[in-house]
């Protein structure tokens, strides 16, 4: 049984007071006056289909949260405002994070209309305590990093696609056009499931690094909704999960083996004593001075086979034990990394430019995978399934050829019309 309509327009003034906009706010951005909001949350004006779908947006809910018989859970929005009170008036912040929100809804709808059994790859939760020094929040992030990297069976290589692990771990993924001190937010909700988005206006390296950061606070601080923002880098559980994201992207087994590789590494001076029951010989091996010394290139080849910045790949290679640096060769390579040469040495040694190398494989194409797939099933329309497509970029005209493409059409009766959303 429906609704009715003051049970429809009480939802819709809760929303709309959750969010912190007024009747005068709502009424601007749709062209309709502040008396015809008043009258919709009254009761006393019927909603149409299109409003309540701009309304249902524009609040940051599914549009079953209004239709509903049940009462409606709990959303993204109302525990992102609950945790940080001041972003309901950061309009520009909102703009930015809706349309995300909305493709995690969507995708949300078509698993559960295609019984997609999702739950199974939940992420863990590791129930430390919060750290009460930066050491500890530096101890904390790096063996929690070593331990997720065991349990999913990363092993020490570098990951190629940080946000398509995540995904497997059960987390959505999106690039937002965050305000620049925000690199990224995590939120989890009935409608979107756990949600990672990182500032898409930051490099590719820095977005890599993001996700990696926020994957800690999926892990270790899942019980609030965080935004990263560089102002806040002192907090301890920011500098535990930078310390984490530091840790997963660059393991340090993985890191010593890359830099044996590269003919470094290894001890000035290093002894071993063969015993045969007898007695010990001593056997001593040096190395010339200066031939361990890392270089710029090195840096250069090290950063670009992990995937981030030169100055991460320093920092983390001098805070290894034993440090594959002494401080004054760390402070000699921070020098040419400030002064901008490592893009002239990646040049030179025929690396891609970060950018193109590291650019992400969309999560839209699952996206739009399972909306086809609903679509031959005949569980959304036609319409639902060109407005999905729109949620990701994809034009009518390219959605059109996709169809062909797939020979849904051939398979589906003809005489049959599509049903569902």
């Amino acid at each position: 049984m429906p609704i009715n309509r003051e049970e429809l327009g009480r939802r819709l003034k809760e929303a709309r007071e959750a969010c912190g906009l007024t009747q005068e706010d709502v009424g601007k951005r749709f062209g309709l006056s502040r008396s015809t909001i008043a009258q919709m949350e009254l009761g006393n004006r019927e909603v149409t289909s299109l409003e309540l779908d701009r309304l249902a947006y524009l609040y940051g809910k599914d549009i079953l949260h209004f239709l509903s018989e049940g009462v409606p859970q709990g959303d993204v929005m109302t525990v992102l405002f609950r945790a940080h009170p001041e972003l309901r008036q950061d309009e520009p912040f909102l703009d930015s994070l809706r349309p995300t929100l909305a493709v995690g809804r969507e995708l949300s709808n078509l698993e559960h209309l295609l019984e997609v059994e999702r739950e199974v790859s939940v992420p863990t939760v590791y129930p430390l305590k919060a750290p009460k020094t930066r050491w500890e929040a530096i101890q904390q992030g790096t063996a929690v990093a070593a331990e997720e990297r065991r349990r999913l069976d990363l092993g020490d290589d570098p990951i190629q696609d940080i946000a398509q692990v995540l995904e497997c771990a059960g987390v959505r993924t999106g690039e937002v056009p965050f305000p620049d001190d925000i690199s990224g937010l995590t939120v989890e909700g009935p409608d979107v499931g756990i949600l990672v988005a990182v500032n898409n206006a930051h490099p590719r390296i820095r977005q890599r690094f993001s996700f990696a950061h926020e994957y800690s606070h999926v892990l270790l601080d899942r019980e609030r909704p965080t935004v990263s923002r560089a102002s806040e880098r002192d907090n301890l559980r920011e500098v535990r999960a930078n310390a984490f994201a530091a840790a997963f992207l660059m393991p340090e087994e993985g890191v010593r083996r890359h830099v044996s590789g590269l003919g470094k590494g290894r001890q000035s001076r290093a002894t071993a004593d063969v015993y045969d029951e007898e007695e010990a010989i001593r056997v001593e091996r040096r190395t010339l001075a200066g031939t361990q010394d890392l270089q710029i290139y090195d840096l250069v080849q090290i950063a670009h086979d992990f995937g981030v910045s030169e100055i991460a790949a320093l920092y983390r290679i001098r805070n290894m034990r034993p440090s594959l640096v002494t401080d004054a060769e760390f402070e000699r390579l921070k020098l040419i990394v400030e002064a901008g040469r490592s893009k002239d040495i990646r040049a030179g040694l025929g690396l891609p430019e970060p950018e193109e190398y590291w650019r992400r494989r969309e999560f839209r194409h699952r996206f739009l995978g399972l909306a086809l797939e609903a679509y031959r099933r005949e569980r959304i329309s036609r319409s639902k399934l060109m407005e999905l497509a729109r949620l990701v970029d994809v034009s009518p005209e390219a959605m059109e050829r996709l169809i062909d493409e797939s020979g849904i059409d051939l398979e589906k009766d003809p005489d049959t019309p599509a049903s569902g959303g």
